[in-house]
């Protein structure tokens, strides 16, 4: 019995030296959830189940309106900074990328993808009490995925359209 006391004790404190370690190093940590993120990326793409046209789109929307938020001196944080900050870059590869609730037409996921960047970086900065908008954001495109995709739909027939009357 004295020895599993022992060894009890020993298992308690590696858990301990665990927790405070993960408390104590978040730059470690956020560099993990980095490569976490990048390798569910490259598996993603690589299998064919998320676009990278909506991957691509969502940062450059998030970028471009950071950007614009940085130049106009809205916000403290660089650019750049709002990209890699909260769950944008989780948002931006695994839920924004679902197949199943994204659009579906070519041009309809860079329209998707850059309405959740843009949107979520609004959200981030215009509202200080709700300083994570990217769930919000997703689920809100979500509502009109079917809508992008309708129009950009009914865009390619009447440009079909005017093809064939020119013929």
């Amino acid at each position: 019995v004295p020895g599993k006391v022992k060894e009890a004790a020993t298992n308690t404190g590696n858990i301990l030296k665990k927790i405070t370690n993960v408390v104590l190093h978040p730059l470690r940590n956020l560099i993990a959830m980095g490569k976490v993120i990048l390798i569910g990326a490259v598996i993603l793409l690589w299998t064919g189940i998320a676009s990278w046209k909506t991957m691509l789109s969502v940062f450059v929307g998030g970028a471009l309106t950071a950007w614009a938020f940085s130049a106009l001196d809205m916000t403290p944080i660089t650019w750049y900074e709002h990209l890699f900050l909260g769950g944008f870059c989780f948002g931006a590869v695994f839920m924004a990328t679902d197949p199943v609730t994204s659009a579906r037409t070519e041009t309809g996921k860079y329209i998707y993808g850059f309405l959740i960047g843009f949107f979520a970086i609004l959200i981030r900065v215009l509202n200080p009490g709700y300083p994570e908008g990217m769930m919000l954001t997703i689920l809100l495109m979500n509502i009109f995925a079917a809508l992008i995709d309708y129009f950009v739909v009914d865009r390619n027939i009447s440009m079909r359209a005017k093809r064939a009357i020119k013929k």
